[in-house]
């Protein structure tokens, strides 16, 4: 079986669980089991799951689209996450589906794991007024791939 070669410089985190974005966004690690030999006993062992390579930088971007611009400077990051925030309670229209493609560029732009933007498009929610979806297709450093990732709703 051959593998594919890993991209260090897509770094390796831990794997985080969405469990709520009603207001902002919550997060719990994700956690992953195995078990282990100890002297002659087998024991089942709970860790922290992590997540590499291109997974860890499409996790990266979800949660960077989804913080809010400002909300991490009390931990020395002020500039992490987007704008998007700022749409909510707007109406959609062009000018509306054109700032969200903006913010998301702004905050894809902060990356240094990306090496191109390929792609950003927004486009109605079928049958939901109130909601725009967001795809993204970026080059990550060192990558021939493209990474796809979304749709990610947005509800104005």
């Amino acid at each position: 079986m051959s593998r594919k070669k890993v991209n260090q410089q897509l770094l390796t985190d831990l794997a985080l669980r969405r469990i709520d974005s009603r207001a902002l966004s919550i997060y719990r690690a994700r956690h992953q089991q195995h078990r282990d030999v100890v002297g002659r006993r087998s024991v089942r062992v709970r860790d922290f799951a992590t997540v590499n390579d291109r997974d860890n930088l499409a996790q990266a971007i979800s949660i960077r689209l989804l913080t809010q611009k400002g909300e991490l400077a009390g931990l020395g990051h002020p500039e992490f996450g987007s704008r998007l925030p700022e749409l909510i309670g707007e109406k959609r229209t062009d000018t509306t589906r054109n700032l969200a493609k903006l913010y998301v560029i702004e905050s894809l732009k902060q990356e240094r794991r990306i090496e191109k933007i390929v792609e950003v498009s927004v486009s109605d929610q079928p049958g939901h007024p109130s909601q725009i979806n967001l795809m993204v297709r970026v080059k990550p450093v060192n990558d021939s791939e493209v990474l796809d990732l979304g749709p990610f709703t947005l509800a104005l």
